[in-house]
């Protein structure tokens, strides 16, 4: 099966690292990187390499999928082929679709909590988050190439700004004064030895998703066949040594008491850091993490849902595009509306709950993508595969079990375990009602019944 480009394929290699770098780094990740420190230390830093290496096998499942089947649906096409419909609708409803719609608030709410004390008073409230919003849309709305020029612009400051953070930092040419010993972060092998570490895994994961999300624009990309893997891989890569950084300079900067109990540990280190300017190299950092993710976002989920649409597996207006632009306009239109009804209906409060137990799902989907490839390297053995996965099957199993892991340890306290998982439980089922009497009654297909490739 050959990998269909567009006819004039506009995002190059630079600007897919872009996406899956900007997409990965958000608050959200900055928040669990700085925490995990301070929890961990070493043990913190192993579990990292560790969740570096499972989402090195998500990356390696997504681009045997992707360039097997290189649709706009991207997790619908390949799951609808191998398991059903049904599995497939609650798959990206479940792991995109509603995270994003309640993830990306959560961003927004951090973003005007910084420019209200970068500025206090100046704004209306709420009214930058809204602009992102507002500015994002009409730029994918606008196509790939402005897409594109924009995410690595906004890439590149965050890079940069982290980076910079983290030499200033480590290196000692900070304005902020170094922590006692006895506050420090613990630097020893003892929970890496007692496989304590493992506890940490979780934690370290949220660093490292979301990578995928180059995948619906499959069609847009140059050279996918060489790309998709590159810009995942190294992607990746790029995102665990910036982290690495960044966390080593968190440890010798903030104390690891206060690495762990504050809401905003990466504010305090970037004060620490930059002494008085901190809080506006933060603000940068937190609007350029935020416009990155609203930008990735109106981009891949909208391709998603146009391919759905174009299986039956959403309501076909989905898949209507610009006659201009190409751009799947109605499926923008939809995720931004469901994101400013979320912004004006909710609290952070209320969200962060929500958004622990919605990515849950997200970790499910990984799942169903590693049951794809087993199912379809089964079911198609001598279909064309530009991509194979290496050792397969080992990088599908181990990453089952590790994504199941995952999902089990989700809630950052024993305290919210039951609540993240009444409201997971929820959630999924009523995707899963609505999903089945979607495919019983107006697809009128069986709901393990796969298509055919």
């Amino acid at each position: 099966m050959n990998v269909r480009a567009s006819s004039n394929p506009r995002i190059g290699l630079l600007s897919m690292l872009a996406i899956c770098v900007g997409l990965v780094i958000v608050q959200g990740s900055m928040i669990s990187a700085t925490q995990g420190i301070g929890m961990g230390g070493m043990a913190f830093v192993v579990a990292m390499l560790v969740a570096w290496m499972l989402a090195q096998f998500n990356a390696m499942t997504f681009s045997e999928l992707s360039l097997m089947l290189p649709h706009s649906g991207t997790l619908a096409t390949y799951t609808e082929k191998a398991i059903g419909h049904f599995p497939a609708i609650v798959a990206v409803f479940a792991g995109y679709v509603v995270v994003a719609v309640l993830a990306i608030p959560v961003e927004m709410f951090l973003v005007n909590v910084l420019i209200n004390e970068l500025l206090p008073g100046v704004l209306p409230d709420m009214s930058v988050p809204f602009a992102i919003l507002i500015l994002f849309a009409i730029t994918n709305y606008l196509g790939a190439d402005v897409f594109s020029k924009v995410q690595n612009l906004l890439a590149s400051i965050l890079l940069i700004a982290l980076i910079l953070t983290g030499l200033m930092a480590v290196f000692g040419t900070a304005s902020g004064t170094t922590i006692a010993p006895s506050e420090a972060v613990d630097w020893s092998w003892n929970g890496v030895l007692d496989g304590s570490f493992i506890g940490l895994i979780a934690l370290a994961m949220w660093l490292m998703v979301g990578a995928e999300f180059i995948c619906p624009l499959i069609h847009e990309v140059k050279d996918p066949v060489k790309n998709i893997p590159r810009a995942m891989s190294w992607g990746l890569t790029i995102i665990l040594m910036v982290f690495l950084l960044f966390v080593v300079g968190a440890a010798q900067r903030v104390p690891a008491n206060t690495l762990m109990t504050s809401e905003l540990p990466y504010l305090d280190y970037v004060v620490a850091v930059f002494g008085d300017s901190g809080l506006l190299i933060v603000t940068i950092m937190g609007v350029a993490a935020t416009c990155s993710t609203v930008n990735t976002v109106l981009a891949g989920v909208p391709r998603m849902l146009q391919g759905m649409a174009e299986n039956g597996q959403a309501f076909p207006q989905m898949k209507v595009l610009s006659r201009r632009f190409q751009t799947p306009w109605v499926g923008i239109v939809f995720m931004t509306a469901a994101i400013a009804i979320t912004l004006l209906l909710t609290s952070i409060d209320t969200l962060i709950l929500l958004v622990i137990s919605a990515s849950t799902s997200w970790l499910l989907a990984y799942m169903v993508a590693h049951i794809n490839v087993l199912v379809l390297r089964r079911r198609y053995p001598h279909v064309e595969r530009p991509y194979r996965t290496p050792f397969y099957p080992l990088p599908q199993l181990l990453g089952l079990v590790a994504m199941g892991y995952v999902a089990l340890n989700n809630a950052p306290t024993p305290e919210m375990t039951a609540q993240v998982y009444q409201i997971t439980g929820g959630m999924l089922l009523v995707i899963s009602l609505i999903a089945f009497l979607w495919v019983r009654f107006y697809m009128k297909r069986g709901l393990f019944e796969p298509e055919p490739i």
